[in-house]
Formats: C-alpha cells, sequence, structure tokens
C-alpha cells in the first residue's frame, strides 16, 4: 500500500513547473458545479495546474446560469468541467458569441456528454430520468456529442493506455513526442463533427471492453474566430495527476485563449526549487504527510526509503535531508559515511517525529547532529521514553526564527513524546504545556556544520493537514536549503 502512495505521490510532484517569461497573463474562467463526476475535486486540480504555469490567472463559477457577455468579457478562454443542466438561452448566446468572437474554448472529459439531448446525469452518475433538448452549436463547437443506439457512445474499463499524437506539427502536440500514458476511461463511439483536427488517439482494447480500434483524445476544432481544444481524458483527480493529462491540457488551454503555445513541452524543475530527498521506512504514516510538499516551485522532491536513500553520493543531488524514517542503521559504513559528508558539507537536515527514535546507537547522529533522541528502552538509569496518541496539543512559539516565521498559537491533536534526551544547546523554538510531552516540540540543533531543525510534531493527518504544521516544515525545509536567514 506504501509503495502505491509513493508511486502517486511521484507523479503528483513530478508535475511540470514552468517559467511564466514575462507574457501577460490569460485570463481563464471555468465553468463548474454540476457534473456526473466528482468536480468538487477535479476543478481545483485544474486550476492548480494552471496557475503552476505562471501563464493564466483563473477564476472558477459554479453557477454558470446567469453568466452574461459582458461578465465574459475580461476572460481569454472558458475551461468546461462541467455536465449538468443547460445554461438559459441568455448564458448559451453569451458563449457561443464568445467563442465566435475570437475567445477560446476548451471541454474537458464529461463536458463531452453535456448538452448532447440524452439523459441528464447527477453527481456520481445518479440517474435523474431528466432530458432536456439538445444544444446544437455547442455540439458544433466542441466538435463531438454522445449519441444512443446500436454503437452508443460510452467507454469500457478504466485503465493505462498510450494516447499517441496524430498531428504532431499543431502547437499543442509539438515537442510532446509521439505518445504519453493516461490510466482513464477511454471514450468510444463520439458522433464527431466536420471539420474536427484530431491531434492523439489511442487504441481501445476489447480486452478492456472497448471497441477494438483507435478511438480520438484530443483534437481541436475552429469556430467562427474562435479555438477550442477538447480532451476527453480527465475521469478523476488520478487521471489528472498523470504529467501527460497536465502537459496537453495546459498547452491546450494556452492554445485556445491564444492560438499559440509558450509553455515547454517538457517538464522542467524550477532552476531555485530546494532539492529535497525525503526518507520514509520503518513506520506507517498518513499520506496526508505529503501535503506538505507540494509546492513545487519551492520543492523538488525525491521520495526514497532508508537504507536505500543513503546508498549514493548525496551532496551534489540534494539540499536538504528530510528523515521520516524509523529505522535503526543508515544501511552501513558507507550510508553512514554519504550521511557524514552531507552534513559536513553544510547541507541541510530536517528531522520529523518518529525519525526521532532513528538509529539509536550512532552518538554522534543524536548527541552532535539531531540535538536529542528518543530513548527505546532505560539507559543510564534514565527510564525509556514514552508516547501517548490522540493529545490535544497547545503549541506555543518561544523564540524568533526564520522557522517559525507566520506560526502562532496552535491548536490540535497529536502524539506526545516524554521523557527524552536533549542537548543543552538546543534552541528550543515551540513548545507545549501537555503533560504526556516534555514541552520542546521544535528546535534548532547546536550541529555547527549545517543547517538542522527537528520538528517533534507530525504524527498523523490531524497534524499533518494542520496550516500550521505546514508552514513550519515549509519553512523548516527552506530555512535548512539556506534560503532564509
Amino acid at each position: 500500500m506504501l509503495r502505491m502512495w509513493l508511486a502517486v505521490l511521484a507523479l503528483a510532484l513530478a508535475a511540470p513547473v514552468y517559467p511564466q517569461g514575462g507574457a501577460p497573463l490569460v485570463n481563464v474562467l471555468i465553468f463548474s458545479g454540476r457534473n456526473n463526476h466528482d468536480w468538487q475535486s477535479t476543478t481545483p486540480q485544474l486550476r492548480q495546474v494552471l496557475l503552476d504555469t505562471g501563464r493564466f490567472d483563473v477564476r472558477v463559477t459554479e453557477e454558470p446560469m446567469g453568466i452574461t457577455s459582458a461578465s465574459l468579457a475580461p476572460y481569454d478562454v472558458i475551461v468546461l468541467d462541467y455536465n449538468g443542466p443547460r445554461w438559459g438561452v441568455e448564458t448559451e448566446k453569451a458563449v457561443e458569441a464568445f467563442v465566435k468572437g475570437g475567445k477560446g474554448l476548451v471541454a474537458v472529459h464529461a463536458a463531452s456528454y453535456a448538452f448532447s439531448g440524452l439523459e441528464i446525469l447527477g453527481d456520481r452518475h445518479v440517474r435523474t430520468g431528466r432530458k432536456e433538448p439538445p444544444w446544437p452549436e455547442y455540439i458544433r463547437m466542441i466538435g463531438a456529442t454522445w449519441v444512443e443506439g446500436p454503437a452508443k457512445t460510452g467507454h469500457g474499463q478504466l485503465h493505462s493506455f498510450k494516447v499517441r499524437f496524430k498531428d504532431a506539427q499543431h502547437p499543442v502536440a509539438r515537442g510532446m513526442g509521439e505518445w504519453f500514458w493516461a490510466t482513464d476511461e477511454l471514450y468510444h463511439n463520439m458522433k464527431m463533427e466536420p471539420g474536427v483536427r484530431i491531434l492523439a488517439a489511442a487504441f481501445d482494447d476489447p480486452k478492456m471492453n472497448g471497441t477494438g480500434k483507435e478511438e480520438p483524445i484530443l483534437w481541436t476544432v475552429n469556430h467562427g474566430a474562435g479555438r477550442v481544444f477538447h480532451t476527453t481524458l480527465g475521469h478523476d483527480l488520478a487521471a489528472m495527476q498523470e504529467s501527460g493529462f497536465i502537459l496537453s491540457f495546459v498547452r491546450g488551454v494556452e492554445w485556445a485563449a491564444t492560438g499559440n503555445v509558450t509553455i515547454p513541452p517538457k517538464q522542467e524543475p524550477s532552476a531555485s526549487a530546494v532539492r529535497l530527498l525525503l526518507v520514509t521506512g520503518g513506520h506507517d504514516h498518513d499520506v496526508a504527510f505529503y501535503t506538505a510538499f507540494q509546492d513545487r516551485k519551492r520543492f523538488s522532491v525525491t521520495v526514497d526509503a532508508n537504507p536505500d536513500a543513503f546508498g549514493r553520493e548525496l551532496r551534489d543531488r540534494f539540499d536538504v535531508v528530510v528523515m521520516y524514517d524509523m529505522l535503526q542503521d543508515f544501511g552501513g559504513d558507507k550510508q553512514r559515511e554519504n550521511i557524514r559528508a552531507f552534513l559536513e558539507s553544510g547541507k541541510g537536515l530536517v528531522v520529523v517525529h518518529h525519525a526521532l527514535a532513528s538509529v539509536n546507537s550512532w552518538d554522534w547522529w543524536h548527541r552532535e547532529v539531531v540535538g536529542a533522541r528518543y530513548l527505546l528502552k532505560p539507559e543510564g538509569g534514565k527510564p525509556g521514553s514514552t508516547y501517548k496518541h490522540d493529545e490535544e496539543l497547545f503549541i506555543e512559539p518561544v523564540a524568533k526564527h526564520p522557522v517559525t516565521d507566520g506560526i502562532s498559537r496552535m491548536h490540535f491533536i497529536d502524539e506526545t513524546y516524554k521523557g527524552m534526551w536533549f542537548s543543552p544547546g538546543i534552541k528550543v523554538l515551540l513548545k507545549t504545556d501537555n503533560p504526556t510531552s516534555d514541552g520542546p516540540v521544535a528546535w534548532i540543533s547546536p550541529y555547527a556544520k549545517s543547517r538542522v531543525a527537528v520538528i517533534q510534531l507530525g504524527h498523523g493527518p490531524e497534524a499533518h493537514l494542520h496550516a500550521g504544521f505546514q508552514r513550519l516544515l515549509t519553512n523548516a525545509m527552506s530555512w535548512a536549503a539556506g534560503k532564509t536567514d
């Protein structure tokens, strides 16, 4: 299960980061609020991947009915994450005029079913029994529609398949290679309109209840003076996190808005991003922990498990190591040499929660580097440390430091540690008065050769999803990398 979630995380963290390039922002309006798919998660994803490019300003409406030509005037392109009732004459005429007048339109996945004259499906495919007359102009704009009959439109099982470019010279496709992977629904037997320019298609495998032929996946339509980009991909959040979906979508939106594409066709990490090695292993944890690492402009993240993480030279590859493991060794002498060389070169370290109980036998690690240790058993006349789950914590900043920038009093549920050993040289940043805790819950190590921040907090999602914890962790990673003083 952990490997599956790490794979999902890798996809999310590998999503492109693009330079803005100084071009004026493209103004995007997303229509949402009704869909037989999970628009509550997919619409924020579409908005975020557009914002991540630095190329777009994005707004969202969840009630398209009532939109007028005047309210559309500031925008360059409409993105449709919508499949529901019709919008009424005024809004529909406004959208038609918007596109015909030279603006852009992008239809995503289920938007191809909308206004087809078939039954309106409620959220999560609940059948409503309601039908409305089709909107012919909409069908012409998006270039296709769903139909009933012997060869009715539908899809087979959700699966992974290759999307192959058929028109590699179109601005959206140019430079993206021959194909990319999608894990999605593959729509088949759509009724295509005249004048559609198919950019990419995929083989609809009969083993997955497909048609046994190629089906269009990406296409464009010229409608009046306007441009339309259509992607049948995007069934759910996981499908939208595929890099091929993200790249084709953001490039399609830019083309629909401007007729040109400046967003790079390949994923390029930000030159200014902090290169993080996130080390896990030896202790279960909730995937909510990874939400703190999703700022792709600030952090380029590699996730690996102890001891594999330390098997290679680290200094040239990473700026900061984040420890969230709980194993009792780094794997051997070579691994210990690599982490020691990394820290002695001045690179950064952030130790989080149960990693305080890692590598208990290496005195240099705990006494000099971390400045604290969770005692797994009684030692030197001192009893073993204790922990307690689901404790209510009131946390106060006690020192001003870049790691606590923007951090005020916090209140959340977390696991506490008590009876730990602390170096007298640590600089305590945050404390709690909970009696099941020693008090310090964040501190700076006295280790002089590197920047080392330690956060005792961070057991479960109640902490991981707390805005204060996320700010604390991102501050610590930036400071350890030398990005703040």
